[in-house]
């Protein structure tokens, strides 16, 4: 099993700038890749961005030039550094990490923090 834990959460204003990290423990060489998705109420979780290994990034297109997400393998931690915030990125932000393969087939991988709340206040 892997575990993830996340940190970095909490209210800031429209416009202004949240840094998520979320840090892998257990199994963690059955890892590579480790994302970040967000569940606003009433909605379904979605993709915000991805890191494989070897520093393939995918973003969903909401958050492209907005959001980075970086990756330290000799840490095994992922960060998501976010700017310029909206009031509709407000969400529990969640980790994921796993074999990429299975975020490519079925657009998720195995494992799951507990997630972080981010609210963007207008």
């Amino acid at each position: 099993q892997v575990q993830l834990v996340e940190s970095g959460g909490g209210l800031v204003q429209a416009g202004g700038s949240l840094r998520l990290s979320c840090a892998a423990s257990g199994r963690i060489f059955t890892i590579n890749a480790m994302g970040w998705y967000r569940q606003a109420p009433g909605k379904q979780r979605d993709l915000v961005a991805v890191v494989t290994r070897g520093g393939r990034t995918n973003y969903a297109d909401s958050v492209k030039g907005r959001f980075t997400i970086s990756r330290d393998n000799a840490q095994n931690t992922v960060s998501l550094e976010m700017n310029s915030l909206k009031p509709e990125d407000t969400a529990v932000y969640y980790c994921n990490a796993g074999d990429y393969s299975d975020y490519v087939i079925r657009g998720s991988m195995d494992y799951w923090g507990k997630g972080t709340l981010v609210t963007v206040s207008s």
